[in-house]
């Protein structure tokens, strides 16, 4: 019964695989004018995080149609964290400063659908893997040039802790976007409990004030708190609903 009603409700299917996760904490006030209708800032440790994170599109299928040329594909998004209490059960989920996909055609649907903000830029990625080594390189383009969210990890994911850094930023389960000062878009997105590869380094070069307006141009010269490498899995997103 529950899978059946999940079929019936679910808009997109795809496997997100290898999210490459920068983690920034951030101050609340400037968050703050981004949040959805009826959200609020959600806390970790009384910290506030932005997350640069880079994943690919594996087997994409919308209303159960694979769309030729739109089924595999880079995504790098900018995101915070909120919850949403919904008649006294708290929902926590994420809020997109932009997502950056090369195909224009997803970031119609994206943005008509669920009103996020979606942007089309030239994207590719590296993805490379021995018995004991991995990397992982995700590569996206603007007018000032080419920017990248790279790491190097250990070949052995471990399962993520209960009540760490690492479980807040990957177990939100909704999407939040703005429609207007009194309308949310509110969306589920079902995945199973994630594992993680323990990252050795990383390199970013982000432009940020460029891509995502200057209340973020701060993070370009910011250490991030922590980098994960998420394996990822299975996904479904499902058909969302309007917060009045």
């Amino acid at each position: 019964m529950q899978e059946a009603r999940l079929r019936k409700s679910t808009f997109l299917e795809a496997q997100w695989r290898k999210l490459l996760m920068a983690n920034y904490e951030v101050s609340p006030e400037i968050l703050k004018k981004y949040l959805p209708y009826k959200t609020e800032l959600d806390f970790w440790n009384n910290r506030c995080y932005a997350s640069l994170i880079g994943f690919m599109f594996v087997d994409t299928k919308v209303l159960g149609i694979k769309f030729p040329f739109h089924t595999n594909f880079e995504e790098v998004n900018l995101r915070f964290y909120v919850r949403y209490n919904d008649n006294g059960l708290w929902k926590r989920g994420v809020v997109f400063i932009k997502e950056i996909v090369p195909k224009a055609m997803i970031t119609l649907v994206a943005n008509t659908v669920y009103n996020e903000n979606y942007a089309t830029h030239a994207c590719k990625h590296k993805i490379t893997e021995t018995d004991s080594q991995l990397f992982v390189k995700y590569s996206w383009k603007s007018k000032s040039g080419w920017h990248h969210l790279q790491a190097n990890a250990d070949n052995k994911p471990c399962a993520i802790l209960p009540d760490s850094e690492e479980e807040f930023i990957t177990e939100h389960y909704w999407g939040y976007a703005r429609y207007s000062d009194t309308k949310t878009n509110e969306y589920e997105v079902t995945h199973p409990r994630w594992q993680v590869y323990p990252v050795n380094n990383y390199d970013i070069q982000c432009n940020f004030g460029e891509l995502y307006g200057h209340d973020f141009a701060f993070l370009k010269d910011t250490t991030p708190t922590s980098v994960l490498l998420a394996e990822g899995s299975e996904i479904s997103v499902l058909k969302g609903k309007t917060i009045n």
